[in-house]
């Protein structure tokens, strides 16, 4: 099993609606970055996720997810009507993959950036490093397990 971080917009798709259907898988759609892709196309089923909340009032990893579907081209590039439609992707060999991830937990609170910083067993994630600004990053099992320490 390998874990992981993706970062999300609350507005688009927070852990409150993955917990809402826990039955029900989202696909995770969206990512228009190469290397995330790659790191999309690693995922196995079963591969667990860190749901980071960005570019809202409280920033931080808020639970956890797990892959419910390998990667598989991701629908909105091909519809027009999406925010992520890439009409240069060719049908036939798609650019952009999404997975879809299930609900496993809600941590009580909001991880904010500063306190994953404070963590030595997190200095060498993604994350933490300055500039990184990947959507999905792989996380290590020493520091997945940092996270869910902090997250209980």
């Amino acid at each position: 099993m390998a874990y992981w971080l993706m970062k999300t917009e609350p507005e688009e798709c927070s852990i409150d609606d993955l917990a809402a259907h826990p039955d029900r898988p989202v696909v995770w759609e969206g990512v228009r970055n190469y290397q995330a892709r790659n790191y999309l196309r690693q995922m196995q089923e079963g591969d667990e996720v860190l749901i980071y909340h960005s570019s809202c009032k409280l920033i931080g990893v808020a639970g956890v997810a797990r892959v419910a579907r390998v990667a598989y081209p991701d629908p909105a590039q091909f519809d027009a009507a999406s925010p992520y439609a890439d009409p240069k992707s060719p049908r036939d060999n798609p650019r952009w993959d999404a997975v879809d991830v299930s609900f496993v937990s809600k941590f009580p609170r909001i991880l904010p950036l500063d306190e994953l910083k404070a963590v030595p067993a997190l200095e060498e994630l993604p994350l933490v490093r300055r500039g990184n600004r990947l959507s999905v990053m792989p996380v290590s099992k020493t520091e997945w397990q940092a996270v869910l320490r902090l997250g209980k």
